[in-house]
């Protein structure tokens, strides 16, 4: 980020979107850059330049620089591209009707990072389910104010940084949320507006779904008769937003199906782009609906990204959800969010920051190596010779989930470590992956049935996930 056009500002009132998860084709990550590949083929139709500036000027932009401060991740790999991309459900205006906390407008309702890498011959794709509980840093809230550091569901950033109504801040929050959580330096943010949603899928002329089962869902504001039809306006909107009254109830379950419904989306677009009626409206919808950073703002920019992602070879397109599992499993209470899991999502995130590609078969694979934070019994040992840090290290790993057995103090020690007996070397990676810079080592004198955490004066309170 921190480009120098700044042609325009998002408006004060949150502007944004509906996003859906992963992708299995070409077109449909092009689709999650908002459509742009759309706009090579409008400019290699000759279209006049009025047009071309009249789109253009639809595009908001977010200014970031100036609020994501200085403690950000170090970036590994220079040339690679980092790009979030944020559906938001803004509760402003048209979109009132479908709820929210009172005085809140703005919400995030999809977050996924695009991995562009730097010899562009692969992409990756990693969706965040809105309902990962994580830590979120301490944000400025726009109105003055700012909110204390604490663990929530992520999506709740967006809201945040938005609570005085900018786009900017609630993007500036949610990139900060990212950053802190995956160690990632995001280098781009791109929004869409939850009413260019349905702009795009009516200038379409409705989009067709096949729901196996009637869908009734009042919070949705969706009724749906089950067998094939077409939809567009609110039951489109519905249809991604629909949650508990569909399959799972989870947030995973409605990922999968917006990843359908924008697949659907892609292919009718790639049909409708040689009439110049439908490609213009659709167009329109795509560019009214967009915030960027400074440095992706305006259609040049914007086309250029496609084309970097239309000549990635789809072999090499890979589409992951961040591992995760219930945080019931954790906190018996917590029955609506889901943990990370560990180290297998530390793992994913990285490749990425080390711009190394890495298989979907192998992440789904590791995975299945399921262990839950609270089956990791930790003993925290200060040897920073800071009073109080055990306590705060352990209050942090209580509140990512860990089983803390005691704390106290340790010798001196420069760096942190994480010894365990060698039974133990699957917990103990659970833990070491949530450390960062920690050195993890068996040590046959070590406790039975715990991991000793040994906090050293390297280690920040704050760079703990």
């Amino acid at each position: 980020m921190g480009g120098t056009r700044g042609r325009r500002h998002a408006p004060p009132t949150g502007r944004s979107g509906r996003r859906a998860g992963r992708r299995t084709r070409r077109g449909r990550i092009v689709a999650w850059t908002a459509g742009v590949a759309a706009v090579l083929v409008l400019g290699a139709a000759g279209v006049g330049a009025w047009i071309y500036h009249d789109l253009d000027n639809n595009i908001h932009t977010a200014r970031l620089d100036d609020k994501l401060g200085e403690d950000r991740p170090e970036n590994l790999s220079p040339g690679s591209r980092n790009i979030l991309v944020v559906g938001s459900d803004s509760r402003d205006g048209a979109n009132a009707k479908y709820g929210g906390m009172e005085g809140d407008t703005m919400h995030s309702d999809t977050l996924m990072v695009l991995h562009i890498a730097a010899n562009r011959k692969w992409a990756t794709v990693v969706s965040l389910p809105r309902d990962s509980w994580v830590r979120i840093p301490a944000c400025d809230k726009g109105d003055g104010s700012k909110s204390a550091t604490h663990h929530f569901k992520i999506n709740e950033a967006f809201t945040i940084g938005g609570t005085g109504g900018d786009v900017a801040g609630a993007a500036a929050c949610t990139i900060k949320t990212v950053e802190a959580n995956t160690h990632l330096r995001i280098d781009n943010f791109m929004s869409v507006d939850f009413q260019g949603f349905k702009g795009m899928v009516n200038a379409l002329d409705g989009i067709e779904v096949c729901p196996k089962e009637a869908i009734h869902d009042k919070k949705a504001h969706l009724d749906l008769e089950a067998g094939c039809q077409t939809i567009r306006d609110e039951k489109a909107l519905g249809y991604v937003r629909a949650r508990y009254s569909v399959g799972d109830g989870t947030d995973t379950g409605r990922i999968g199906r917006q990843q359908e419904f924008m697949q659907a989306l892609a292919e009718k677009a790639k049909s409708k782009i040689t009439s110049p009626g439908a490609l213009y409206d659709l167009l329109q919808s795509v560019t009214k609906s967009l915030t960027t950073d400074e440095e992706l703002d305006g259609i040049k920019p914007l086309s250029s990204l496609a084309s970097e992602i239309k000549g990635i070879p789809k072999n090499h397109l890979t589409f992951l959800t961040v591992p995760n599992y219930p945080r019931e499993a954790d906190v018996a209470t917590d029955k609506a969010n889901v943990s990370w899991q560990y180290p297998q999502a530390a793992d994913v995130f990285t490749a990425l920051a080390k711009d190394k590609e890495i298989g979907k078969k192998r992440v789904e694979a590791d995975a299945k190596n399921l262990i839950y934070a609270s089956s990791v019994r930790v003993r925290v040992l200060n040897g920073s010779g800071t009073e109080g840090k055990a306590a705060a290290v352990a209050a942090r790993l209580r509140e990512a989930g860990f089983t803390v057995t005691a704390t106290g103090n340790a010798p001196h020690a420069a760096r942190t470590t994480v010894s365990y007996p060698a039974d133990l070397a699957g917990r103990a990676a659970v833990l070491s992956s949530q450390v960062p810079g920690a050195r993890s080592k068996a040590d046959a004198s070590a406790p039975a049935g715990e991991v000793t955490l040994v906090v050293g004066t390297d280690l920040k309170v704050d760079d703990l996930r």
